[in-house]
């Protein structure tokens, strides 16, 4: 009878710390340096702050240095935390280049946030060639460029977390969106190739999908339907909420959520997805 009792009490206090195991989520980023792109805003700017809080030292990028000088002063400083920025222009990519080099010659990056801003909305018949040239530049080619420049470092360290924000328009085009639904897809296939290619180093690479977000991008999007349909701006939102499960935007924090996630050792067996967070808004699966 004793035996009994204690081979039960062994096989639930295994349960309890299986559990345990499980619910207790490594997201700490201490001692960990993350590159965040376009972080002088909007989704960036939300990234960065989320990626402190876990402990991160963070570089921002954007071409705002007294933006960008700002934001700093907002990031978590706890644990001898270091924050610092770097001023760049993604349609000099030759600057960007040799920015990032030295950067990475200086310290290992081990969390890359891939972020910049999307292309002028309109229909694709009415896109220029220049128009698909550089949204591809600043978006897959300066991917490419600073993802190769951390890689090495990334290897050394058999920590890396690359992580592309890019649209849903990856799994469903958005209307008037004709040149950035192009050169998304084109990232998500670069992300997914390379994935497969660095995963053996302890290197992940993924992609988030924002849906509908409240930031200037989106007052943009707005502001060219409105130009279509004749409707007021509040119109025109409040219309698109609607086709969201949720029925609100998203807030950049929310997206930052996801990266920050993803950014962790608890992601270490998560590579080549694109994640939406979209409200539910993508209609597959």
């Amino acid at each position: 009878m004793e035996t009994r009792i204690f081979n039960y009490l062994s096989i639930v206090f295994s349960l309890r710390k299986a559990n345990q195991n499980i619910i207790e989520l490594n997201t700490d980023l201490r001692n960990k340096n993350a590159l965040v792109c376009g972080s002088s805003k909007g989704i960036g700017k939300a990234a960065a702050i989320a990626l402190a809080e876990l402990g991160a030292n963070i570089t921002l990028v954007s071409r705002s240095p007294e933006i960008m000088s700002d934001i700093i002063r907002e990031l978590k400083t706890e644990n001898d935390q270091d924050h610092d920025f770097l001023v760049a222009d993604f349609t000099d990519s030759s600057d960007l280049k040799k920015k990032i080099i030295g950067l990475c010659s200086a310290k290992t990056i081990h969390i890359l946030v891939n972020n910049t801003g999307g292309p002028p909305a309109g229909p694709i018949v009415d896109a220029s060639e220049e128009e698909f040239m550089q949204a591809m530049h600043n978006h897959l080619v300066c991917n490419h460029l600073l993802a190769k420049a951390v890689l090495p470092g990334m290897e050394d360290a058999r920590y890396g977390r690359i992580i592309n924000i890019i649209s849903t328009s990856v799994k469903q085009p958005i209307d008037q969106l004709g040149v950035s639904n192009t050169t998304r897809a084109a990232v998500a296939n670069w992300a997914k190739t390379l994935s497969n290619e660095v995963a053996e180093l302890g290197i992940t690479v993924n992609n988030i999908l924002p849906g509908a977000t409240s930031t200037g991008r989106m007052d943009i999007i707005m502001e060219s339907r409105m130009k279509k349909s004749g409707r007021t701006k509040a119109e025109e939102m409040e219309a698109y909420a609607m086709d969201i499960p949720m029925k609100r935007f998203a807030r950049p924090e929310e997206i930052a959520n996801a990266i920050s996630f993803l950014a962790s050792p608890a992601a270490s067996y998560i590579t080549g997805i694109n994640l939406p967070v979209d409200g539910g808004r993508i209609k597959s699966l």
